[in-house]
């Protein structure tokens, strides 16, 4: 996949996480869109979910306390690179695990 249609299907993907957290939003964390691809969730316990394109390795990364996850574009939809799990699915139970109750990015 060439860099620039990389960028254009991880920036649809990143829109469609910001849109899912704001129809969350309230349910105990903030979020905060950056620049380059970035989005952070801050708990009211401090702690953070980061979500991020990484260009060069054609992924999406996220950080969270359970760990680093990385998805790659494949049949439409972002899927890990250790287990297949949907990047949605991934994102929404990284947020439950750290807000402490059920959290649907669905």
């Amino acid at each position: 996949m060439e860099e620039r249609e990389f960028n254009l299907a991880a920036d649809a993907m990143l829109a469609r996480i910001e849109t899912a957290l704001e129809a969350c939003d309230g349910d105990g964390f903030d979020f905060e869109i950056a620049p380059g691809g970035v989005i952070e969730v801050e708990f009211e316990d401090g702690s953070k979910v980061i979500v991020n394109r990484h260009t060069a390795a054609r992924e999406i990364w996220v950080a969270a306390r359970s760990g680093g996850f990385h998805f790659r574009p494949e049949g439409g939809g972002w899927v890990g690179t250790r287990d297949g799990e949907e990047l949605m699915a991934a994102l929404s139970r990284c947020l439950a695990e750290q807000a402490g109750r059920p959290i649907s990015l669905a």
